[in-house]
């Protein structure tokens, strides 16, 4: 076979290969953990939007918050949570504890309730999708007597409407050419490439990737949702007193309801967002205390990880610099926090029989 031809397989290949990967992110996500395609964000989520070199730094995992010979409680905890719980952020091997289950929002899982154990439940979210989480009835976690049984499945029925939108969702030219700069302009020597013109868009046009903003310093790299008040996410958008209770009211409810199917314990987790700790003077109106107000209210029912006072006290940094998540002295709170909640239940104890 000809050397030309046998180049020409290999670009079809390739290109086949790419388009692939950009049509799935399963494909992606596969490609990126056995490393055939660098990770993306590797370099942290605000960064991956930005592309600012000086806020470029490689994310590294925190060292395990519990030692590994440490005493563990007959306590099962449960998380349902967003990427601020999700692992390696928070692992069976942070917490004192026997057992750790965590469910994602909008993904619902099933959960057999062991009731020789004191079961915790902690409900976490980012506080700019506080809204978006309360403003809804929540069912992602599912207590249920026996796991092992097959969920009853519902009569099937195909809607056509719901399945054409979840095809244009994947196959919309957004999400096919996010797949595709992923795949081939994230390497390291595309990255100088994007850098050099991001650092240019700023020095000349004082402008920013329109999914994140610089604080007034410039020292701090920001999300967008947590500074754009035309949103219901933003730090700065108005929350009005009647609104908020409403919040709190169904917080009330989803916590009695999971109490009433077998956990002794439910917890509120807010987290502030960056925004909230390191810029508070961003946005064009004043910051809504959204944290302060939920966690204060008397209205409020179940006991809060407040992690937003400790936060606003530090002297340290406490978020990534090119990303919107903590940083490891910042998580390093929040599992502090989590912890003295712990020591400090009240733990079942074995009923002894006749026998014994």
């Amino acid at each position: 076979m000809k050397p030309g031809v046998v180049v020409r397989y290999i670009v079809l290949l390739l290109s086949i290969l790419i388009y692939i990967g950009s049509c799935s992110s399963d494909v992606l996500n596969t490609a990126q953990r056995e490393r055939i395609i660098p990770d993306d964000y590797r370099f942290g989520d605000l960064y991956r939007l930005a592309n600012l070199p000086q806020f470029k730094a490689r994310q590294v995992p925190c060292p395990p918050a519990h030692p590994a010979d440490g005493p563990r409680k007959p306590i099962h905890f449960y998380i349902i949570g967003d990427s601020f719980s999700e692992p390696p952020r928070v692992t069976l091997a942070d917490l004192p504890v026997q057992h750790f289950h965590r469910t994602k929002w909008a993904s619902p899982r099933r959960v057999q309730l062991d009731t020789t154990k004191t079961n915790v439940l902690v409900i976490e979210t980012v506080e700019r999708h506080f809204r978006d989480q309360f403003g809804k009835y929540i069912t992602e976690l599912q207590v249920v007597s026996d796991t092992t049984r097959p969920e009853p499945k519902p009569e099937r029925h195909w809607n056509w409407l719901a399945l054409t939108k979840e095809l244009e969702t994947l196959f919309s030219r957004d999400a096919v050419e996010g797949r595709l700069e992923t795949i081939l302009f994230f390497t390291d020597w595309a990255l100088w490439f994007k850098e050099l013109k991001a650092w240019l868009t700023l020095a000349w046009f004082d402008r920013v990737n329109t999914k994140t903003s610089l604080s007034p310093d410039g020292k701090h790299l920001l999300y967008y949702m947590d500074t754009d008040t035309s949103g219901k996410n933003s730090s700065f958008t108005p929350l009005p007193d009647s609104l908020l209770n409403r919040y709190i009211d169904t917080i009330n409810v989803v916590a009695d309801r999971y109490q009433k199917l077998g956990f002794d314990q439910v917890y509120l987790s807010i987290i502030p967002n960056k925004t909230s700790i390191n810029a508070p003077d961003t946005g064009p109106l004043p910051y809504n205390h959204l944290i302060e107000r939920v966690q204060q209210s008397p209205r409020l029912l179940i006991p809060a990880i407040d992690i937003y006072t400790p936060y606003r006290a530090s002297r340290v940094p406490l978020y990534e610099i090119s990303d919107a998540h903590w940083n490891c002295a910042g998580r390093a709170i929040w599992m502090r926090e989590v912890t003295t909640k712990l020591h400090s239940l009240p733990l079942k104890t074995k009923k002894l029989t006749t026998r014994e």
